[in-house]
């Protein structure tokens, strides 16, 4: 037994007291069981986590009659393409380093084998009988490798060690076959690309640049799903290129190919998609802790407005006027498309829309009026918004990378300051709305809300009032209404 198959062997014996369990449980029913897929590629890898894939012959039906006596919890939402979910805690373990049980979710899947007509947008499912048909139709070599259970043997019909070590994407069968079966397989391989840091074989990649069209009859949901998981891997520019490269992402994220703007000698001006990459790596060097896929989406999208209003001017440069309120509406559009949450549209724009307003702080010279107003713009954003505008700088000039990270160090200071001195985070008037009606003499109307918008922007124009001087401006700015 090789290294690699003794490392994966130890990490298949941390779950073995569930693994074998199960597998005892579907022996004994008459039916075999297997780890597979993804799991026993990361056992390989020495990264094996809690959610196991597992194969089996028995169908779905049977699947569920042998787990729910059991799991500890059981869903069926995948069973129309053959795969019954579960929830198994095994006692005595130690979970993320503390006391108590430790939880594994398992996916049981029936052999199976599926593909997509020219115009479905769901894949037909047909079930297999045997493991090596299965492992046949699975997306990649590295994917196409099992651990029969209970007796542990390692099984690898397509060489798919080989390519493990290699580092190295290629498919079981030719890459056209596997790219008819599911067309997603082409994004996947650009997110294993970015995940694992794998190469992509050129025939793969020859698959995926002439398949590309193919994409377009898997579901949006489907497309979103795996671009997130690319875009909060360890390397998204690795698999953001190979879209771009291969013609994908013209079909799914057009906007970030639209960003290679052509150059000449006579206009030379920053290469936009280089720079939105570079952006995206930057701020995932600023991230706090886990992945943030607003953050890295806002990086990613933060430009595709420049191609839109590009102007070349009377002096030979280029300018880009207004181009972070067209890329917000462009974000929305894109997103929307996608079928993203409302509210990832919402702060993703948002971000788009709000990335130059740093660059008007110059060298200081905003007043505490518009420090609030950032302030009170960005809202709940402020945080991911520092750290979009300190990815945006990827000037080569040390000078100028300095002067503008000063700068923001500078504004930074400023809202702490004022943030001590006044409740920033919650900008409100210095009057409600019930003590505006009592003051005035009025009942509910659209009057109370005019001056509660007044009384706002004097908040953020002179900053806290006392209770007196908000009464006398809400009766001077009402005194003058009446005239």
């Amino acid at each position: 037994m090789s290294r690699v198959q003794q490392r994966a062997v130890g990490e298949l014996l941390r779950v073995s007291p569930i693994a074998e369990d199960l597998a005892g449980r579907f022996e004994r029913a008459g039916f075999t069981l297997a780890l597979v897929g993804g799991s026993v590629r990361d056992a390989l890898l020495g990264r094996l986590g809690n959610d196991l894939d597992f194969t089996t012959d028995a169908r779905p039906e049977d699947v569920l009659r042998i787990v729910r006596p059991w799991a500890d919890a059981v869903w069926d939402v995948g069973i129309a393409f053959g795969t019954v979910g579960c929830l198994k805690s095994a006692p005595g373990e130690e979970a993320d380093g503390g006391d108590g049980p430790k939880d594994y979710q398992l996916e049981i899947t029936t052999y199976r084998s599926e593909s997509y007509d020219r115009t479905s947008r769901k894949p037909e499912v047909q079930y297999g009988d045997s493991l090596e048909e299965d492992l046949r139709r699975r997306d990649f070599t590295v994917n196409a490798m099992a651990v029969a259970l209970p007796r542990r043997e390692f099984i690898d019909p397509h060489n798919g060690l080989t390519d493990l070590a290699r580092r190295l994407l290629r498919t079981p069968g030719t890459p056209e076959e596997s790219f008819s079966d599911d067309p997603l397989r082409m994004m996947r391989a650009a997110r294993f690309a970015a995940q694992l840091d794998f190469t992509v074989a050129e025939p793969v990649k020859a698959a995926m640049t002439d398949m590309a069209d193919r994409i377009d009859i898997v579901s949006a949901e489907r497309v979103r799903d795996e671009l997130n998981k690319l875009i909060l891997s360890d390397r998204p520019r690795k698999g953001i290129a190979l879209l771009v490269e291969t013609g994908l992402a013209e079909r799914v994220l057009p906007e970030v190919p639209a960003l290679r703007l052509e150059r000449d000698e006579h206009h030379r001006h920053k290469d936009v998609y280089e720079h939105s990459l570079t952006v995206l790596e930057q701020a995932i060097a600023l991230e706090d802790g886990d992945p943030d896929l607003i953050l890295r989406l806002s990086a990613l999208l933060h430009d595709i407005g420049k191609p839109r209003t590009r102007r070349f001017e009377d002096d030979g440069r280029v300018s880009f006027h207004h181009h972070e309120v067209v890329g917000a509406k462009m974000t929305k559009q894109r997103l929307s498309k996608l079928k993203y949450p409302n509210e990832v549209i919402k702060e993703v724009a948002r971000l788009v829309e709000l990335h130059l307003r740093f660059h008007g702080y110059g060298t200081g010279e905003w007043t505490d009026s518009a420090v609030r107003r950032y302030v009170r713009d960005a809202g709940p954003l402020l945080g991911r918004l520092h750290q979009l505008t300190r990815s945006d700088c990827t000037t080569r000039n040390k000078k100028k990378a300095q002067a503008l990270s000063r700068a923001y160090d500078s504004l930074e200071e400023r809202i702490e300051r004022l943030r001590e001195q006044e409740e920033l985070d919650a900008i409100r008037p210095d009057l409600n709305g019930n003590e505006i009606m009592k003051i005035l003499g009025i009942g509910p109307g659209p009057e109370v809300g005019k001056a509660y918008r007044h009384l706002l922007e004097l908040r953020l124009e002179r900053g806290p009032m006392d209770h007196e001087s908000a009464v006398a401006a809400l009766q001077d700015w009402w005194s003058a209404q009446q005239g």
